[in-house]
Order: C-alpha cells, then sequence, then structure tokens
C-alpha cells in the first residue's frame, strides 16, 4: 500500500475549529500539507465570532511540527472568501487543495423558517461554497493542480424533518461540484462532494421537535444504530475526505458517504422510464397516469455524465424499445 502524503501541498479547511474540520486539518497536517486553518468561531448556531478556535488547531499542529495558519474571515461574504484564500497565497503562494466545510444549524418546521433562519445557512453553506471555491479554483487553475471537497449531506440528498434550510443548501454542493468537476477536467482540478456521518457540536442544537412528524418518528424509532455504536465520531470520516483531495484520488463528479466506517459511493441515477409512441405529438397527461409506474422503475437506469447526456440516453432506450431508428 502506498502512502498517501501531501508534501509540499497548501490545503485549506473551512469550518477547521473543531469536529470533522478539525480532523481534517489535522490529518492533512500530520501527512505534509500546509494547512490554512479557517474558522469564525461562532456557535454551533452560527452566532457570535472567536479567534480561538482556529488558532487552538494551528497550535496542535505547530506542536507537532506541521505548518499551518489561522484565518478568522467568515465564508459568508466574497470579501471573506477571497481573504481567506489570500490567506494561503500570501503565506505559500498556492492553493492545491479545498475542504469546504464550513456551517452551523439553524433547524425548525419547513412552514415555520424564517429569513433569519433561511438566508445565513444558504449564506455560509451555498454561498460560502462559491466563495471561497472561486479564488481557489483560480489559484488551482493557476498552478494547474487541484482538488476540491464540497461538504454535502444526507439530509440534502434523503431528506430530513425540520431541515429544509440546511438540506437545500447541501443539496445545492451537488450540483455545485457536478458543475466545477465538468469545467475543472480541462485545468486538472477534481470536485468531489462528501456526505459525512458524525457527531458534532451540531448536535447541540438538533431539537427534538421533528418527532411530530408521524412517518420521521416512526422511522428514526425504527433504526438500528448497533454498527454506529463508537463508530460516528470524526476519526471515521476523516480518512475518506483525506482521500479524495489527495494526489491519489483521480476521482471527480463523485458523491460519497461515510457513515459509521462504511464507505460508499451515491448516485444520482436515471430509470430507463417509458418512451412516448414515435411522432411529434405529446402524450396526454392520462399516459403518463397510465405509465407512471413503469416511469418510476429503478429496476434498469442510467448515469448521465451531464445534462446533454440524458438526450443520448433517451435515444438509447427509445431504439432498444423499437420507437426510434
Amino acid at each position: 500500500m502506498t502512502d498517501i502524503q501531501f508534501d509540499d501541498r497548501v490545503a485549506i479547511v473551512t469550518g477547521a475549529g473543531s469536529g470533522l474540520g478539525r480532523g481534517y486539518a489535522l490529518e492533512l497536517a500530520r501527512r505534509g500539507a500546509k494547512v490554512v486553518v479557517n474558522d469564525l468561531g461562532g456557535s454551533p448556531s452560527g452566532v457570535g465570532a472567536s479567534a480561538s478556535a482556529a488558532q487552538r488547531v494551528v497550535q496542535e499542529i505547530t506542536d507537532a511540527g506541521g505548518e499551518a495558519v489561522a484565518s478568522t474571515d467568515s465564508v459568508a461574504t466574497r470579501a471573506g472568501g477571497a481573504a481567506i484564500v489570500q490567506t494561503a497565497l500570501d503565506t505559500w503562494g498556492k492553493v492545491d487543495v479545498l475542504i469546504s466545510n464550513a456551517g452551523f444549524l439553524r433547524n425548525n418546521r419547513f412552514e415555520d423558517l424564517t429569513d433569519e433562519e433561511i438566508d445565513p445557512i444558504v449564506d455560509v453553506h451555498l454561498k460560502g461554497a462559491f466563495y471561497v471555491g472561486q479564488p481557489a479554483y483560480r489559484a488551482m487553475r493557476a498552478g494547474g493542480y487541484g482538488r476540491i471537497l464540497f461538504t454535502g449531506s444526507s439530509s440534502g440528498a434523503f431528506g430530513h424533518a425540520w431541515q429544509a434550510n440546511y438540506a437545500a443548501s447541501k443539496a445545492g454542493m451537488i450540483g455545485l461540484s457536478n458543475a466545477v468537476a465538468i469545467e475543472g477536467s480541462a485545468y486538472g482540478i477534481q470536485s468531489n462532494v462528501l456526505l459525512p456521518n458524525a457527531l458534532s457540536r451540531l448536535e447541540e442544537v438538533m431539537t427534538p421537535g421533528y418527532m411530530e412528524i408521524p412517518a420521521f418518528a416512526e422511522a428514526l424509532q425504527s433504526t438500528d444504530f448497533s454498527f454506529a455504536d463508537g463508530r460516528m465520531t470524526p476519526e471515521f470520516t476523516v480518512p475518506l475526505a483525506v482521500y479524495l483531495v489527495s494526489e491519489a484520488c483521480t476521482a471527480t463528479q463523485g458523491i460519497y458517504s461515510s457513515n459509521s466506517g462504511r464507505y460508499s459511493r451515491v448516485r444520482l441515477a436515471e430509470a430507463e422510464g417509458w418512451v412516448s409512441p414515435a411522432g411529434t405529438t405529446p402524450p396526454a397527461v392520462e399516459d403518463i397516469g397510465a405509465n407512471f409506474e413503469e416511469i418510476s422503475e429503478l429496476r434498469d437506469f442510467s448515469l448521465p455524465a451531464h445534462n446533454y447526456d440524458e438526450f443520448t440516453i433517451a435515444a438509447k432506450v427509445a431504439r432498444a424499445r423499437g420507437i426510434h431508428s
């Protein structure tokens, strides 16, 4: 097994003052990376700021013989994102790795979410990924190499009650990463999304109000957590994240899940579906209803590489069914 190292690589980790971000920063530094440890130092609900969180992690890294610098700029503004990347450029002259990890929670019912609960979540999770990602991407393009890891969530991919704001922002990471991966392929830049499941300080604001949803409460109460016992720590997610931003990894435009020591690729796929009769006459709504079971069947499915690939897949399916020549 070849050792995976980050010698002479410069990495930026946002939200690196605690939890998963701290774990990423420490492991990258242990493997030779120079690390910008970014953290605003706010609470799990995004309130307040403190320089101590980032500085403590920097101290851990330097005490172990590594190189790191603290950044307390906010990812939620374009100026803050630029300043984070500029910290790397001013200190080491380049950017090779970005792990976009900063985030917090403000849970509430979908119908009760206020602008104060929606806007900051979107600003930090989704817009923050743009604000740090864009200047980092430009630096990577200039260097002809880059690894970007956006932090999604199973809440965004599969749903979670009382987290519509968070889930929407995290689902946005998938579209963002897909576009960045396609564009970045011309410049040696890879991009993936990680869906981490780990206990963190965000659990402090995970109120149980969502248990009012009967189907969700029943599903949660019947969930088998036995395998997860002792395996939901950040340390179980760190290895996958670090591999995905390593030079050894050649995967891009992927979504990967880390859950209790099980690591897997997640796919957004298309069923083969139903194809309307040949010709230029659209089907009726009733035709859709009559064939909806076939439209929904996932027995055979395809994985489009991009949106235009859907046209090629549709033509292939139509030909296979004798509808198209």
